[in-house]
């Protein structure tokens, strides 16, 4: 089984004042690879900390180690430092990374999105890259994404800004995901049923998970109002859609004769 944990790292994160979402974005990715996500926590910018959760991470051994966030060019931009701290690698300027900060700052200057192209030290700061690693370019900000593989695990550092790591996931860090995940396969369906009280379906509910081991079967709760019906949500992932809608099919046609044998009655259709 390929699995993943995620660090989101920023003290803007644990303050409150930006919302943790491309972790919720990267998990649905995740699952479309067939790949299970194991992990997710949120650290703030230090990197000694950091660097102990990356160590700990490493010794779970998953195949894909993600981190967000902190790859900018300020001073509290260290997640660089905490991975090279993290895995005993140095830090280095990379000839690619710099490349790709000068190219980014040298198209940005021609569009006036920035005042100049210089490569200031805050700029030669996104090019510093822990000793081994591979830098990815980055066609919407400044700091190219960083891989780096460690054994029987591949850490990918992205950046926090969504629609810089939303580009890296679909592009430069696509093909490697290809060898890393394989392409994976998932479904999901979603159904409601003529049901509020969701302690009344605990067992029917832990019965069909048990039998379809590789599904993930979820109730999900709104209130106990008149339109507060349960919806009934089964997730599965496999080598390919169809073999995850295969897995998918079967845990819901358990389900849905478990649920009809107690009168309880479907709403929308699965």
């Amino acid at each position: 089984m390929k699995t993943v944990e995620i660090l989101a790292i920023g003290d803007e994160l644990l303050r409150g004042i930006v919302q943790e979402s491309n972790s919720y974005w990267l998990a649905k990715r995740i699952a479309a690879r067939g790949a299970t996500l194991r992990r997710v926590q949120v650290l703030p910018d230090e990197p000694p900390l950091v660097a102990a959760e990356i160590s700990a991470a490493l010794s779970r051994k998953p195949t894909l180690l993600i981190t967000h966030g902190g790859l900018g060019p300020t001073d509290d931009d260290r997640t660089r430092e905490a991975i090279a701290i993290g895995t005993g690698r140095p830090q280095d300027l990379n000839p690619d990374a710099e490349e790709i900060v000068r190219r980014r700052y040298r198209e940005l200057a021609e569009t006036g999105a920035v005042a100049d192209d210089a490569f200031s030290d805050e700029r030669r700061r996104m090019a510093l890259l822990p000793s081994g690693s591979v830098a990815l370019d980055n066609q919407v900000g400044g700091a190219p994404a960083v891989l780096l593989a460690l054994g029987e695990t591949t850490l990918v550092a992205l950046p926090g800004v969504p629609p810089e790591l939303f580009w890296i996931w679909e592009h430069s860090l696509a093909p490697h995901l290809d060898k890393l995940l394989g392409p994976g396969g998932f479904a999901e369906i979603t159904f409601r049923i003529e049901l509020r009280d969701e302690s009344a379906i605990v067992s029917l509910l832990q019965g069909v998970q048990a039998h379809h081991p590789h599904v993930y079967v979820k109730s999900r709760a709104h209130g106990f109002g008149e339109d507060d019906l349960l919806r009934i949500t089964v997730h599965a992932t496999g080598d390919s859609d169809a073999a995850a809608r295969a897995l998918a099919d079967a845990a819901v046609a358990e389900l849905s004769d478990r649920l009809g044998s107690r009168g309880i009655r479907t709403v929308t259709a699965p």
